[in-house]
């Protein structure tokens, strides 16, 4: 069996690289950018005032006038106007600094009457007060977001202030998830007895699409060879990616595996020393499709999912790889030894701000009720069978 940084490094890579294409700014959120966005402009492009109010010369102010004759009204937008010695121009906020004027001041500071505006008695200004230095933001040209970012809402606001109206991000992900067994009944159809109603098809799409890998569809195969075949041949012809959940342990209805050989997929490892999701199997297709086979037990193929075929589609997409997250145990924890444990965690925070991490029990690795309301799991490496409180562990958020 491989440990885990072993099947993470394999699955890495032997992952390819997903095509870039050109996609409208207003649908790139959530994408994986692939381009450079330079500034178009200056930011601010202009002096910018920050008040509204009246700016002035501050040479005035400290020569000791306190009444300015009221010379324009100057809104933003407004061309800018050039500011007269011993006047003021009433501004608004956002305006473009009046040429000579190096001072606002607050509305709340003056009151204006027969156009004339005068400071409250023992005002103090400071020079270039309220006021946003063209360029001080950025200047025209430089990097503002750099390839391998995913775009969030605020990325568009700078996609926008850059004139780009559409950007270069990566493909997403043609996703074909299969389940297999007879045992699996669709929600919506009559379920028997000896039956369970399909879950890990619907969690699996749903963890991926709340990663932004959202092409993606599902299909049940029951436990047959042949339907196996033909069905798994199908969406490979049409998937970049092709999870299974099921079939891969060492049960004599378990073809997955047999199946994937005869259909040309080359298996690149078969078990990894972690619980749960022991089973676990990778393959490339003929056409590099990546191919996952995920235990069946639905903790195991959720855990699964996020440890490995998340960060693999995003390598393939060039995302860049998020820092470490580590989280420290609220309590003792202590298991069998010589297999790394990914366990299912609630986050709380301490009054001292400290991430802490509560296991959460789950009744053996097909109990998915419990993962409800946990954050992610942390991971508690196979050398060690006893893990104090207050230790600081990698976590993973789901």
């Amino acid at each position: 069996m491989l440990t885990t940084a072993e099947a993470t490094s394999a699955i890495l890579d032997a992952m390819p690289q997903f095509p870039a294409i050109g996609t409208a700014t207003a649908d790139a959120t959530g994408s994986i950018l692939r381009q450079a966005v330079l500034a178009e402009r200056d930011q601010p492009p202009f002096d910018r005032v920050m008040m509204d109010g009246i700016a002035v010369r501050y040479s005035d102010l400290s020569g000791g006038i306190s009444e300015f004759p009221v010379q324009a009204m100057q809104a933003a937008g407004d061309e800018a106007l050039a500011l007269d010695e011993g006047r003021c121009i009433e501004i608004m906020t956002g305006a473009s600094l009046p040429g000579n004027a190096d001072c606002i001041v607050p509305v709340e500071r003056i009151s204006v009457e027969d156009n004339v505006a005068t400071l409250e008695a023992g005002y103090s200004a400071k020079h270039r007060q309220f006021i946003h230095p063209r360029a001080s933001d950025h200047a025209k040209g430089v990097e503002l977001l750099s390839p391998g970012k995913r775009i969030s809402p605020m990325d568009i606001a700078v996609i926008a202030s850059c004139g780009l109206t559409g950007i270069e991000v990566s493909r997403l992900p043609s996703v074909r998830i299969v389940s297999t067994g007879n045992e699996l009944v669709a929600a919506g159809e009559p379920v028997a007895p000896h039956q369970i109603r399909l879950s890990n098809g619907p969690a699996i799409q749903a963890l991926l699409g709340q990663h932004g890998y959202a092409d993606c569809s599902q299909d049940h195969i029951v436990d047959e060879r042949e339907q196996l075949r033909s069905r798994i041949a199908a969406h490979l012809d049409e998937a970049d990616v092709l999870i299974l959940s099921g079939g891969v342990s060492m049960g004599k209805a378990d073809y997955v595996p047999e199946v994937l050989a005869e259909l040309g997929v080359e298996v690149v490892f078969h078990k990894i020393s972690q619980r749960p999701g022991k089973p676990m199997w990778f393959g490339m297709g003929p056409r590099k499709q990546a191919v996952f086979a995920l235990p069946g037990n639905p903790v195991s193929a959720l855990v699964c999912c996020r440890q490995y075929v998340i960060p693999a589609m995003d390598k393939a997409s060039l995302a860049t790889a998020s820092a470490p997250e580590f989280a420290s145990l609220a309590t003792d924890v202590t298991f069998k030894p010589d297999l790394t444990c990914f366990q299912p965690v609630k986050l709380v925070s301490s009054a001292a701000g400290q991430v802490l991490a509560i296991p959460v029990k789950t009744n053996t690795s097909g109990d998915f009720t419990a993962l409800s309301g946990t954050d992610g799991y942390v991971e508690l490496a196979r050398e060690q069978s006893h893990f104090a409180a207050d230790t600081a562990v990698f976590l993973h958020r789901w």
